[in-house]
């Protein structure tokens, strides 16, 4: 294969919308492989990959089927509770620079720093019965999130075969973004975004749909790519990610994101020399968030996308590259607000 060398698989990247104490989505985020749709490497070298991802969460679930604001408030999640939270709409963005270095045809190394841009909209707790008047508009509260989210730092192996087509990737994710949330008594811990307008403003944005997570997580993960015939090659990776440390730990106010590992597989076309169709399959599984400022009945599920793609040449160290991904399967915990599709454009260049 042609272009990048190993750097960090965007599966539901520092990135990941991972909401929490809402019905927002836990496993939409970018599922995409953008090692494979450049191409893994055995140069050495640096390379710069910067990309740019829209996730449009706009479709309120439960399980595998659409949901409605009467079930969430009439069918709670929660047994216990006598209503629930509607939530509208969550508008993300992320743009994710990565920074990779391949000392030799073993050994890689990479950083990934993703900014942050998510526009989040409410319509609050509500108390059973449900009636359309507490989803009126003047019942949506909105914010807007902007600024660094968790940087990933990772180091690849792939001196296992002769060919150098098989790896493992190995490191961890930071808390540099902003996290935070607010107890049950009102008290703000850390520092989140608060709601800006609507009858929420002031009261902190849910502690997961904030940019970081405050948690330090250990990442593992593996590739393999082979030429399948002349003009086809396949690839399979997989990456598990688990928090280890929270920053968010005090008796009340702890917050753990939960796990989540990521696998795709997929062909590239590689007959024509500047430009390569793709396709990609992503498959997504992200446990419950845990502690008192996570949803626990919300924040679970599994997802797949089928991933049209291409990738093209522009100059000798230059390729572009864009994706569009089709949720084809979900079950999701609870109610999650999901995507219709989600899009990806990306540069890389080799310096």
């Amino acid at each position: 294969m042609h272009g990048k060398p190993l750097a960090t698989m965007l599966g539901g990247l520092a990135l990941a919308a991972l909401p929490l104490g809402a019905s927002a989505c836990a496993t939409c985020g970018c599922s995409l492989s953008t090692d494979a749709a450049t191409g893994y490497s055995t140069a050495s070298g640096w390379r710069i990959n910067l990309d740019d991802t829209f996730i449009d969460q706009s479709q309120l679930r439960h399980g595998s089927r659409k949901a409605t604001p009467q079930q969430v408030v009439d069918q709670p999640s929660d047994p216990a509770a006598a209503g629930g939270e509607i939530e509208k709409g969550t508008f993300n963005r992320y743009i994710n620079l990565n920074v990779a270095y391949r000392l030799n045809a073993d050994w890689g190394f990479s950083m990934l720093l993703p900014y942050v841009l998510r526009n989040h909209t409410t319509y609050g707790d509500q108390d059973q019965p449900y009636v359309p008047a507490q989803t009126a508009p003047g019942q949506v509260s909105g914010t807007r999130v902007s600024g660094l989210g968790d940087m990933k730092l990772l180091a690849s192996y792939q001196g296992f075969l002769p060919t150098h087509n098989l790896g493992l990737q190995f490191g961890v994710k930071l808390p540099t973004g902003d996290y935070g949330g607010e107890t049950e008594d009102g008290v703000v811990i850390g520092h989140p975004a608060l709601f800006r307008s609507g009858p929420a403003r002031g009261e902190a944005l849910d502690t997961s749909l904030q940019a970081g997570t405050g948690s330090t997580d250990l990442i593992v993960g593996g590739y393999y790519y082979q030429p399948v015939s002349q003009n086809f090659d396949a690839f399979v990776n997989g990456q598990f990610q688990a928090a280890v440390a929270q920053r968010l730990h005090a008796t009340g106010a702890d917050f753990r994101p939960g796990n989540l590992a990521s696998m795709s597989v997929g062909l590239r076309y590689e007959a024509h020399a500047n430009w390569v169709p793709q396709l990609q399959l992503n498959l997504q599984h992200k446990s419950a968030d845990q502690g008192a400022l996570a949803d626990v009945t919300d924040t679970a599920g599994t997802v797949a996308y089928l991933s049209p793609g291409i990738s093209a040449t522009l100059a000798k160290h230059l390729q572009v590259y864009a994706f569009v991904q089709v949720p084809v399967y979900s079950h999701l915990s609870g109610y999650q607000l999901f995507p219709h599709w989600t899009g990806t454009v990306g540069l890389s260049m080799a310096l």
